[in-house]
Formats: structure tokens, sequence, C-alpha cells
């Protein structure tokens, strides 16, 4: 039977399907990351940036396709998390503009659809690369297309979109020697695949009653979650025991490969053994869990042996902490001119206050935040212009794009680091114009060189440079350079490597798995070699890194 045309109905059922699969699939798209080391952002930014918008079209009622569309480019918008997060947004935006007054979708207008994304997406980002995400969506609207040219089947163009995806994905360690070296495809891409298959699912219908669809608020019905808030607030960030807190959906009526029979009581006793604040219920078909663990990643296996992943969630209790006792997040200021950084750590935020930065949004490497988050640090502001400072090459995008929505004039300095946006600041004008202090702030990123060191989570080889699991790696400039099991020689033989004739001052910032000492290490090491140089060291609690550091 040919189906001619998308209804409201149908497209709601895409929507919620594609949200659906993405998030039972983020951690396998977090998994591709090239580099390894803690991150995991692309598959988490990309579900929470599809669920913001399939929340939008959820809180609609319209039985036009058009405002469904429109309430999912909102929502994605807003709800942006990542340069992956941002792109798909874009892709969802050149949607809905090519289906505006659109009652229903037929073949040829879903094509024309998602040639609209491409093109709105491309556009969206200044040097497109192929072997990305982009790639995907644009051999996946160029098949779309060529299928509406010989049916008027809407099934067979999403088959032809979804299988144009796939086509497309394979090709990705073909464009970029990176992926090949590592040895996977592009995780923008493959999340994005998810998304189109859930698309299909959704007007086939297939698996669909099957699948355990859960409500947005079910779990904010089962957990209320301010008890974080009223704990923590009479907490150290320091005595947090277990900082994950982790939330998942178990469709227990769900064939999975060796399944073991369920039994609530066993369960609760093995989860209260990874982890406290433990709630689970059931009801015999679902399971819902939240605890609170040093390792979701268990908690995630644990619970798939009983049938399917649905709804998962993490929050880095510790990083939510520092917020909630800086105690700020609502209070509205007052100033003509407000800098915003990104930034995570105490004594990094504290650094950033000390130069005049007059927000702090938490966030960073592992915690990406939203288009709305920083468009709501804008706003807390008060201010009638302001410069945002991103501080991480993968928060840019979403800066930008809120930069692009905001009421007032805002300027993006687009620092990749910690470092970039300490120097970024030395520069800062608050009687000057918002666009020359972009120019000035930017100008001087040039002088910074900066270096990170963190553990590796896996075994690979990247650039020449053999890694091993739990070693650490020195990264200069986003390109990682050095590879010890010992952590002072890491950060030494790193800094060595960030050196150059005109190099006067190094600092170095310390971070939650690192201590004063082991920095002093690093320093008395170094003077050995170059009793010319100045070091500063300061505590900046930052997770991730073990060591963050300048040289300028």
């Amino acid at each position: 039977m040919v189906l001619k045309e998308i209804d409201s109905t149908q497209f709601r059922d895409m929507v919620r399907v594609a949200t659906h699969r993405m998030g039972k699939n983020a951690e396998f798209v977090n998994s591709l990351n090239v580099f390894p080391v803690p991150d995991g952002d692309t598959g988490t930014n990309m579900n929470l940036t599809i669920a913001s918008g399939a929340k939008a079209v959820s809180e609609n009622p319209s039985t036009n396709v058009s405002d469904l569309t429109e309430s999912l480019a909102k929502g994605m918008l807003m709800g942006a998390r990542g340069n992956s997060g941002v792109i798909i947004s874009q892709l969802f935006r050149g949607f809905y503009k090519a289906t505006q007054g659109m009652k229903t979708l037929n073949a040829q207008e879903l094509s024309n659809a998602f040639t609209n994304g491409v093109t709105t997406a491309y556009k969206a980002v200044m040097k497109p690369v192929e072997g990305t995400i982009l790639t995907v969506a644009r051999v996946a609207a160029e098949e779309g297309a060529t299928k509406a040219n010989d049916t008027d089947d809407v099934e067979e163009v999403m088959k032809a979109v979804v299988e144009g995806a796939k086509k497309a994905l394979k090709t990705t360690p073909d464009l970029l020697p990176i992926l090949k070296q590592v040895g996977v495809v592009d995780s923008g891409g493959q999340g994005l695949l998810f998304i189109y298959e859930g698309f299909l699912e959704g007007i086939l219908g297939e698996n669909f009653a099957d699948q355990y669809q859960p409500d947005a608020g079910e779990m904010d019905e089962m957990i209320n979650a301010m008890h974080h808030q009223s704990v923590q607030s009479q907490l150290a960030t320091q005595d947090i025991k277990n900082g994950y807190c982790t939330e998942i959906m178990v469709d227990l009526t769900a064939d999975v490969p060796n399944k073991k029979p369920f039994n609530l009581d066993e369960f609760r006793k093995h989860l209260s053994g990874i982890g406290d604040s433990l709630l689970a219920v059931s009801d015999g078909d679902v399971a819902k869990v939240h605890v609170h663990t040093e390792h979701p990643g268990e908690v995630f296996q644990y619970g798939s042996q009983f049938g399917q992943l649905g709804k998962i969630k993490i929050d880095n209790m510790r990083i939510q902490h520092e917020t909630i006792v800086e105690g700020d997040e609502d209070k509205q200021e007052s100033v003509d001119f407000a800098v915003i950084a990104v930034a995570s750590g105490n004594g990094i935020r504290k650094l950033f206050e000390s130069e005049g930065v007059n927000r702090i949004i938490s966030g960073g490497q592992t915690m990406n935040p939203s288009t709305a988050d920083i468009i709501d640090a804008i706003k807390k502001s008060g201010a009638k212009k302001a410069i945002v400072l991103p501080n991480n090459g993968n928060i840019i995008m979403a800066a930008k794009q809120a930069a692009e929505v905001s009421d007032i004039p805002v300027g993006i300095v687009p620092t990749k680091t910690i470092s970039q946006g300490l120097t970024a600041m030395l520069s800062f004008d608050p009687d000057a114009s918002v666009d020359d202090n972009v120019e000035a702030m930017t100008e001087d990123l040039d002088t910074v060189v900066s270096g990170e060191v963190t553990q590796a989570n896996r075994d690979t080889t990247i650039n020449g440079v053999e890694i091993h699991k739990n070693d650490y790696l020195g990264i200069v400039d986003g390109d990682i350079k050095i590879d010890n099991a010992d952590l002072i020689k890491a950060t030494t033989e790193t800094v060595e490597k960030m050196l150059d004739d005109d190099t006067e001052i190094i600092t170095i910032m310390y971070g939650r798995d690192a201590n004063k000492e082991q920095a002093e290490k690093v320093v008395s090491a170094l003077k050995a070699e170059h009793d010319d140089l100045e070091f500063e060291i300061h505590d900046g609690g930052q997770p991730v890194y073990n060591f963050l550091i300048s040289a300028e």
C-alpha cells in the first residue's frame, strides 16, 4: 500500500521513535569518540538536543505538520548542545522552513525538507568538513530526492534517505583519515542515522507498538530532583561520595541476548552495592532506576541484562553542586557590559571572576551547555551588551547560535580552552564596543599555547603516538603529543612540547584528580632545565583534566 502523505499523527510518531532510538544509542555514539579521553559528548549532546525538540512537539496540539516542524526546530534550537547538536538543530531549522504552511507532507515535500535542511546546516558551519554528519545528511537528502522523482510514496522516500545515510556513513573514514586511523565512523553521522531510522520506524509502525515510549514527565514524577539541592547545599563538593546521578528505564518485555529473569529485590540489592540514594520501581513491564554512583556504566550494563534500556540520564552532581553553592543561578544582575564564561571547577571560576567575568556557566568537557543555558546567562546578566567565552571548541557553535537570537548585542570570542579564555580577558575593555572587544580579545588567542593532561580511556594510536589505557596523555593545542604512565613525567613532557624561544610564563592549574604537591614536582623538574621561566600554580578544581597548562 502506497502512503502518499504524512499527517500530524505520523509526524509525532516519527519524532517520538527517533528520539527513543537516539536515546537508546547515545552511549554507543559516545563510544565512537576519536580521542581516547573522557569525553562522550556527541551522543549525549544529540540526544539532549532532539529530546528538547520532541518535548516541544509533544506540547503542541496542532494538527498541521508545519506547526509541529516549527516546534521541533525551535525546541532543538534552544536545546542544542555541542557542535553535533547545533548542526542537527540547523538541519531541522531548514526542514521547518521548507514545510511552512503545510498541513501534511507528500513525498516530494518530504524530500525538499531534507534538502533544505542540508543547505541550512552547511551555511551554519564556517568551514564545512566532509566525512562528518554534514556528509551523511547531504547524501541522505540526495538519495531521497532521487527516489522522490520516481515515486509518490513517502515510505519509499524515507527508506531512500536512510539507505543514503548508511552509505555515506560507511565512507566517512575514507574522507577523514583520523577516523580510519582509529577505526571508527563519524559519531555525529552515526547519531543522525539513528534519528533517520527512527523516522522510518515511526512511519512504518515497525516494532513501534512493542517499543516502550517513556513519557517526558515520567521520571520527573518518580523522582523529585530538588532533593539534590537540599542535600548538596549542606556539603562541600569534595565530600560528594558518588558523583553521578544516574537514571535508566528498562523495558522488561523486550528480548535481549542472554536475558536474565527479573527480580526487583535482587535488582535493588545489586544496585545498592554500587551506589546510594537508590530508588528502583517496577510494574512488571518496566523498571525505573535512580541511583547516585561513581560508575554509571555499571548501572547501564547491569540493567541491560533484563531488557532493553530506554531513557538514560547522567548528571555530574559535583559540577551541579558548584553551581548550587555559588547560589547565584537565579540572581538578576544589572551591568552595562557583561562577560560570560563557560568553566568548571571552583578555582577556575574564581580565576575568571578575578579577571572581571560577570557570570560563569558551569560546563566544559563532557558537559556542554545548551543554547538556552547561554541565553539564560545573558539575560540574567542584566547587561545591555555582552561577550561570551565558550572555552571549549565544542561549545562555540552553541554560543554563536545564542548570540543570533539574543535580545542584546552579543560577541563570541572563539576560545577553545580555559587558558585562551583567561588570556582573552586581559584585553577586555568595558568602554569599547562589542566588535572591538571581540577583535582585540581574539587577537590575543595566538599568544598562548594550551596544554591539557588527562587519562586515556582506551588503547589506540593517533598520529604516531601509541596510547595505552589509563596512561596520562599530554594534549597541546588539541593534538595528543605525549603518553606516559607517570603523571609527573607526562605533565613535564607536555610542557616541554609547549615551549618556544618566546615563552616566559608557565601557568599550571591542577584539577580535582591532582594536587599542589604534584604541580610543584612538575615545576621543580622544569626549573632544572629552564631557569629563565616563571611559574604560577593555581588550584583549578576542574574535572576530567589533572592539569590545565598555559605557556605565554
